[in-house]
């Protein structure tokens, strides 16, 4: 197999820093029975030795050190996958792994703030039909850039909240990690706010020149250890569905599953339409009736009437 170019010009030291710690969190990860190796006695530390991901990988060693050195541009998608198997990675750690090296790639690309794309109307009014269901579009950096009348009334504390920035649009890890209130919203806060990171690590990788996605990953590092501390992680979840379990302020506790559906848009953009049902009969589908209750548009008396059959 081919080694790490000498001579790339796409690695940039951001970028190889990305790819060093995520490699070496993946291999610290790893345990040596899982891939059929004594665990031994003389592990200084956790998880495999470089030299044991390269014979996995059937690569030198010398080739693996540079490659979790960052030095990945140009490396072909067979010797990648070798180390995807090699560090078995799951679907979304290897997705991610293959971003980081698009993004190595030589590239005239510099950082930029890219620019918001519009719902386009008929994507608008099919999440407004839904008026039993919470619906809403949710972007790259977790901003609901569209929803429906049951998800404002759904999301209410989050889109109250002081965390909402200044075109109205509530904003996932903010609200998790700068709002002290959403622990209380969110029954399974740890669980939630650690995917909302891990989401966010997945889009980082996929969009490395979003300078607005730096602008906030740097934001919440500053301000949240516990952010800080998750993305250091470096877990990455390219698609977040399951059950969600809120504690709404008015209705009390709400269970619904909720499924992730790609909505690719102009531009290149690509954004999330999100879908929230509860189970028929139990008491979150009363819950949910009832917010929807109040957030029916009243008719008006002088409208007419359908005539009678």
């Amino acid at each position: 197999m081919e080694r790490p170019s000498d001579h790339s010009t796409g690695d940039s030291p951001g970028n190889r820093s990305e790819i060093r710690d995520f490699l070496v969190s993946r291999r610290a990860k790893l345990a040596p029975e899982r891939v059929g190796l004594p665990t031994g006695r003389r592990r200084r530390v956790p998880g495999l030795r470089r030299e044991e991901v390269a014979a996995l990988a059937d690569v030198s060693t010398e080739w693996y050190t540079r490659l979790e050195k960052g030095h990945i541009g140009g490396v072909s998608e067979d010797v990648l996958e070798a180390v995807a198997r090699a560090l078995l990675l799951d679907e979304h750690e290897r997705t991610y792994l293959f971003e980081l090296a698009r993004a190595a790639r030589p590239s005239r690309r510099r950082s930029q703030r890219r620019k918001d794309v519009e719902i386009p109307s008929p994507v608008q009014w099919m999440v407004d039909s839904m008026t039993m269901a919470p619906a809403f579009v949710r972007d790259g950096r977790l901003d609901i850039v569209a929803g429906n009348a049951l998800c404002r009334a759904l999301y209410a504390p989050m889109f109250d909240s002081d965390t909402t920035g200044d075109r109205g649009r509530a904003n996932f890890s903010r609200y998790f990690f700068l709002d002290a209130g959403s622990r209380d919203f969110f029954v399974d806060w740890e669980e939630g706010a650690r995917a909302t990171v891990a989401v966010l690590r997945a889009e980082a990788g996929r969009e490395p020149h979003d300078r607005a996605l730096r602008e906030l990953v740097s934001e919440l590092s500053t301000l949240s250890p516990d952010f800080r501390t998750m993305w250091a992680s470096h877990d990455v979840r390219i698609r977040h569905e399951g059950i969600k379990r809120l504690n709404h302020p008015e209705v009390g506790t709400v269970e619904m599953t909720f499924r992730s559906l790609d909505l690719p848009l102009p531009q290149r953009a690509v954004h999330d339409l999100i879908i929230y049902t509860a189970e028929p009969g139990t008491p979150s589908e009363d819950r949910l009736r009832l917010l929807a209750s109040w957030t029916a548009p009243q008719t008006s008396v002088t409208e007419p009437t359908r005539p009678p059959h």
